[in-house]
């Protein structure tokens, strides 16, 4: 059994010790720790479970099932948080969880791969694709803030229309990712998919055995989120006000620290087998899904809640995602990485979460 796996199991009995916690009234410290812990091995296993079962179904539904169960975990705590008016956190953990994908992921990929070889190739022209998208995203987020910081006067009203439209188009243009990736030039994606492919069936297993398996490991995992989600969130701001923690720190760097590890494990394991091509394509499409689907989703369902969600993001957090993009693409577009390559990522992230933790608002 794989060291991965039974940690997922160990952690678990912190499912029980969570509604222990709330049940006899622990202290809200209690239940946030222990929620925050069991959220851990339950995103484990609702990304494992999301990879089966798209591999199972094939590239057209699969890509269906990774975008909207790819980043479940964190769209879960965010509707949650927002359904509560934790505005601000939830814009923070936007841009959080894609300066861990560009810089923490992508970075650990490059660290852990170059380690064992001495240089790590991917298509460059992949690289290229997602960046420059990404560039449009971050651009499009950016926005709003800009209108803001570069007028005298703006309405509240107008910039919530405008995150609306940009919203709007973000989505659009996401799906039309997805039929460039998955069907125009599925080409481009396809190196190394056969081979993973191989390694996750058993040859003597038929796919409908295979869905049978991981369809209800799906669907328990997202309930058992959606209900440690709702524990977590409901102690969260005065938890993390005790700690010291701003909801902006609070946003960026611990909500996709416990959310996205599953994004981490995949990423190192897959730069430890040379599966590079797999390891690009598995960072910096999370960091499109955030930005490009998860993000105007939570603009748009904010709205239907009543909720003063839209784009006007920190000008600081503006700054994070540009100084995260230009240093992802900078090392991304040759095609070709080594360990520096993953230091000097990971050292962005870390300058940058220090830099959130003593920033003031």
């Amino acid at each position: 059994m794989k060291i991965t796996n039974i940690i997922s199991f160990v952690l678990l009995i912190f499912i029980p010790i969570s509604f222990i916690a709330k049940w006899y009234d622990w202290g809200e410290l209690a239940v946030f720790i222990s929620s925050a812990i069991a959220i851990i091995p339950l995103s484990l296993w609702l990304s494992t479970a999301t990879e089966k079962v798209a591999i199972v179904t094939g590239p057209s539904l699969g890509g269906l099932v990774n975008a909207v169960f790819g980043n479940a975990t964190v769209l879960i705590i965010t509707l949650v948080a927002l359904r509560e008016g934790l505005v601000d956190i939830v814009k923070a953990s936007i841009t959080g969880s894609i300066l861990s994908d560009l810089l923490l992921f992508l970075g650990a990929g490059m660290l852990s791969g170059g380690i064992r070889y001495k240089e790590l190739e991917f298509q460059p022209m992949l690289a290229r694709v997602n960046g420059t998208s990404m560039m449009l995203a971050a651009c499009a987020i950016a926005l709003p803030t800009m209108v803001i910081y570069t007028s005298n006067v703006v309405d509240a009203l107008a910039i919530t229309n405008l995150s609306i439209i940009v919203a709007s188009v973000l989505t659009m243009v996401y799906g039309l990712t997805l039929l460039f990736s998955l069907k125009t030039h599925s080409y481009l994606y396809d190196v190394g998919i056969a081979d993973e492919d191989n390694e996750l069936f058993d040859s003597k297993e038929s796919k409908w055995s295979y869905l049978k398996l991981w369809l209800p490991v799906l669907l328990v995992s997202t309930i058992a989120v959606a209900f440690e989600s709702e524990l977590f969130v409901d102690v969260v701001d005065v938890s993390t006000k005790g700690l010291g923690l701003t909801p902006l720190f609070t946003g960026v760097i611990l909500l996709p620290l416990i959310s996205d590890i599953p994004g981490m494990v995949t990423v190192i394991r897959l730069a430890l087998k040379n599966k590079m091509d797999l390891t690009v394509s598995v960072a910096m499409g999370d960091s499109l899904l955030i930005s490009l689907f998860v993000a105007p989703c939570l603009v748009l369902v904010g709205q239907l809640m009543g909720q003063n969600m839209d784009l006007n993001f920190n000008p600081f957090e503006v700054i994070a995602l540009a100084i995260a993009v230009t240093v992802s693409n900078l090392i991304s577009f040759s095609g070709r990485s080594n360990w520096l390559d993953g230091i000097l990522l990971l050292s962005t992230y870390i300058i940058l979460g220090v830099a959130f933790y003593y920033h003031p608002a």
